[in-house]
């Protein structure tokens, strides 16, 4: 009976045999009559209880302000490829920002919120941004909510797309899209204000 069970245990793996050692022994240490109950598996922590609510649709408006211009730029490329400089659309640059959210297309407007994050010249035949960033409010009835963008921005197209993927606070499990058309462009200074109108789709805290 050994020889048979070891002729047949050999050919297993040794994670097989690890395992069936590993069951064997629990179970001998168990006295005749004792074996454990099948019992519910208990948590380490209570999960936390999240109450949506109803879903509903917010419409924000808003003003972005691209500064990189001295004497405080709100946009500073942090990287660069080597051909970067002998790009026409600034391939390879990636810029990191923390840019004013305004109620008005003046800088001096009332701030809302911030742009934190980061946006990359990925095209090479126009100026195409990727944009990964957070809209962080700051004030107002979303004030310490954001919301998270990601998306294509070419930036010399009258009005770009790019999609809201998620948020938190008050827009928690948020989805939905932003517009932005550049207002005013000083190709002096390379400072930009765009506006955004950006519906998202959210549940109401209850």
């Amino acid at each position: 009976m050994a020889s048979s069970l070891l002729s047949k245990t050999s050919c297993l793996s040794p994670l097989t045999l690890l395992i069936l050692h590993f069951f064997c022994s629990s179970a001998l240490a168990q006295k005749p009559g004792h074996l454990p109950r099948n019992e519910p598996l208990k948590f380490d922590f209570e999960p936390p209880i999240i109450g949506f609510g109803n879903e509903k649709v917010t419409h924000l408006h808003f003003y972005f302000h691209d500064i990189v211009s001295c004497p405080k730029p709100t946009a500073i490329q942090v990287a660069r490829a080597d051909s970067t400089n002998k790009s026409a659309t600034g391939f390879g640059a990636i810029v990191m920002i923390d840019d004013p959210l305004t109620e008005g297309p003046e800088v001096s407007s009332k701030l809302i919120g911030r742009a934190q994050g980061i946006y990359a010249l990925a095209a090479q035949e126009e100026v195409g941004l990727l944009m990964t960033l957070n809209y962080v409010f700051v004030e107002g009835k979303y004030k310490g909510s954001t919301l998270s963008v990601l998306g294509r921005n070419a930036v010399f197209s009258g009005v770009r797309e790019m999609a809201i993927v998620g948020g938190g606070g008050a827009f928690r499990l948020a989805r939905g899209y932003a517009l932005a058309k550049t207002h005013t462009f000083n190709s002096s200074t390379g400072d930009a204000v765009v506006e955004y109108n950006v519906v998202v789709l959210h549940y109401c805290r209850t």
